[in-house]
């Protein structure tokens, strides 16, 4: 069974293990090797403050850097030769962040002795930290290989390709992790070749109540990765529920180089890959949303309170006004705004507003027309419900719509929804579902390409649009 705290928990302590070993090894290094040739005599080990000041502070620091790498992600599906790369990449970075943090004031005989303290430190933290990582990631693989730790997984298919993959899964000498609970037939038929071998679990149209009920991790679709229309309709009704979907390549996707997997014993598949942004950049993402979120809410509180006290002057009802918007994986938050409108404007059903609405206040006209009504969004990324870039979060009242016109809609959930989006630069408020739908296709572009560049141009095109006062 898998416990994945307890699991992220293991890997947490054994990096703090051996941050300390090789804290330890490099200190006493430092008084042997170093300071004999500063001081020109020996130099006892004693624990001094700056011993237990780096005790204090390194775990921390590595633990941080492990977290920014995503390296406590996904910590079940780890591959030894990605986890080297990723353990040497990530000391690189952190020992030379530390020469100017702790090194760089270093009392050396010459500069040759700082290139070494950077090298011995280096040594030290990445072949510890390496060992003790492979030893757990190692283990955890054979209990996994053994059928102790599994994934409840369906197969989406019923055809002679489901039958064969049942059967790859069924024979393979080393456990993938894959449980097969049953399968979702993807056509109404009175028999079902795979019911031999596996439960029917419900027709494909419930299948992410079914992943639900089942506790399922990864979905594998049994048709071919040509039939498009059937991989669009799968992934975006699982794609919600953040379960891995794979599918079983064909030739062409061979050839094409499409396929990649990292065990030789597994059935080679190919992932459908969640969001393309690494995970280290996801989480400077997150930093910097942080960061200036809170700048912006701090810097700016008195023009928050000079828009407040102008709101609940110009009309009556609350400044800040409330919504339910649906936000990552389908789950519903509130959103806040400045108030751009009458108290009575939804009245009659919600509606989108447009560029001459009447149900605008004298100031809401102002505030939307500079984007300012958006300001208290801040504090929705700040929580962590929003980030500064990423599609705009609609209310589920308008979602109904659009899925049944654009069902790969859905996939927008994949991430976390922004103050601006790609989508919103092009085409600012949306006035009805088909503008919606003639910006969703930026929105996936976006998804597609997210890197920090272009969360940077985005950004840099929003206060573009502002300044022109272009908002609409």
């Amino acid at each position: 069974m898998k416990n994945k705290a307890l699991q992220t928990v293991r890997y947490i302590i054994l990096d703090v293990l051996s941050t300390e070993l090789a804290w330890l090894a490099f200190f006493a290094f430092r008084k042997k090797i170093i300071e004999p040739r500063v001081f020109g005599m020996d130099i006892p080990v004693e624990l001094d403050r700056n011993f237990f000041l780096g005790f204090a502070f390194l775990p921390v620091f590595w633990v941080a850097m492990g977290w920014m790498s995503g390296y406590y992600r996904d910590i079940y599906r780890k591959s030894r030769l990605k986890e080297l790369g990723q353990t040497f990449l990530t000391s690189v970075i952190g020992t030379v962040m530390l020469f100017f943090i702790l090194f760089l004031d270093d009392v050396v005989d010459n500069y040759r002795s700082y290139y070494l303290s950077i090298l011995v430190y280096f040594s030290l933290h990445f072949f510890i930290t390496y060992l003790f990582r492979v030893i757990l990631t190692s283990r955890t693989a054979l209990l996994i290989q053994r059928k102790k730790i599994w994934f409840n997984t369906i197969i989406a298919g019923n055809g002679e390709k489901a039958i064969e993959l049942y059967r790859m899964i069924s024979s393979e000498k080393r456990s993938s992790g894959n449980k097969l609970v049953g399968f979702v037939p993807l056509e109404q038929s009175e028999n079902h070749p795979l019911e031999s071998y596996l439960p029917n679990l419900g027709p494909a149209n419930k299948i992410k109540a079914i992943a639900l009920l089942n506790k399922v991790e990864e979905v594998i679709l049994a048709v071919e990765s040509s039939d498009h229309t059937i991989l669009q309709k799968l992934i975006t009704d699982l794609d919600e529920r953040n379960i891995k979907i794979k599918v079983i390549p064909d030739m062409y996707d061979i050839l094409s180089g499409s396929v990649r997997f990292s065990s030789i014993f597994g059935t080679p598949l190919i992932e459908v890959s969640a969001v393309v942004m690494p995970q280290w950049q996801q989480s400077v993402k997150r930093i910097i949303d942080i960061f200036v979120s809170a700048s912006v809410l701090f810097l700016f509180s008195p023009f928050y309170l000079l828009l407040w006290i102008l709101i609940k002057t110009d009309s009556r009802g609350p400044a800040i006004y409330r919504q339910e918007r649906i936000g990552r994986w389908g789950k519903p938050f509130t959103i806040y705004k400045f108030r751009s409108m009458r108290v009575d404007a939804e009245k009659n059903g919600p509606a989108l507003a447009s560029s001459d609405d009447a149900r605008m206040t004298r100031l809401g006209r102002f505030l939307r027309k500079f984007r300012l009504d958006e300001l208290p969004q801040f504090y929705n990324v700040l929580i962590g419900n929003m980030s500064l870039v990423g599609p705009r979060p609609e209310r589920m009242f308008f979602i109904e719509q659009i899925v049944q016109r654009a069902p790969h809609y859905r996939l927008l959930h994949r991430v976390k929804p922004g103050i601006t989006s790609w989508g919103q630069v092009k085409f600012g408020y949306a006035e009805n579902v088909d503008q919606m739908i003639e910006r969703l296709k930026f929105d996936l572009l976006y998804i597609e390409n997210m890197s920090l560049s272009l969360d940077f141009k985005i950004v840099i095109y929003t206060v573009l649009t502002i300044l022109k006062a272009e908002g609409k």
